[in-house]
């Protein structure tokens, strides 16, 4: 099997790793080609990462579906991009996904990723405090901003009964304590995969201080 740290981390290893069936592999190529098809186009990924792409960006967002809760349907992902992580959690069985972005180019990506992926989703080409609150039992971001901005955004979908699950670097530390000064939350962490310094954040309880 090929390494999590080099570069020839592709569909197959993602497979071994994942464990995921071949039907959700053919569409997460769909989503993959899909990507290197657009990203010429319109800046999607960081160009050096696109070669590594299956553990880059498809791996580090499959390592967020066990942490989701099995009772979970609806998922709202914040600043979605290029579709990372709610299109692939979208794919591999997430019941009912939102997603968020500002920007009309990366909406048509999403799109037609998820169409390319027979995946169905809900594209909300929106700024995040302009979409009307979604009764969601998740909420996800990745690389988006810092926790305190994530749980002010977070907090009218999923109030203090749903959880928001996000991956976070090595700065994590100093998010939690400026966090602290404003929000109540109960925090798990995991450690990841993709990332050595790398934690997912899984917060819930969620209550302004």
């Amino acid at each position: 099997m090929a390494s999590l740290n080099d570069h020839s981390f592709d569909a197959a290893a993602f497979q071994e790793v994942t464990g995921v069936s071949r039907e959700t592999l053919d569409r997460l190529a769909a989503y993959e080609a899909t990507l290197r098809k657009w990203q010429p186009k319109i800046n999607l990924v960081g160009p050096s990462t696109l070669p590594d792409s299956w553990r880059r960006h498809f791996l580090d967002s499959a390592q967020l579906f066990p942490v989701i809760p099995e009772s979970a349907r609806v998922l709202v992902d914040l600043g979605s991009g290029a579709g990372f992580p709610g299109l692939v959690l979208a794919i591999m069985g997430v019941p009912e996904v939102h997603m968020i972005e500002s920007d009309a180019r990366k909406c048509a990506f999403l799109r037609e990723a998820a169409r390319a992926a027979d995946t169905r989703v809900t594209v909300h080409n929106k700024r995040i405090e302009a979409v009307p609150p979604i009764a969601a039992d998740v909420v996800s971001a990745r690389a988006l901003a810092p926790l305190s901005d994530l749980l002010s955004w977070a907090h009218p979908f999923i109030g203090n009964r749903g959880v928001g699950i996000f991956p976070k670097g090595q700065n994590v530390e100093e998010e939690l304590t400026d966090t602290t000064k404003y929000w109540k939350m109960r925090t798990e962490r995991f450690d990841s995969r993709t990332d050595p310094t790398g934690t997912i954040l899984r917060v819930s309880g969620i209550d302004r201080v």
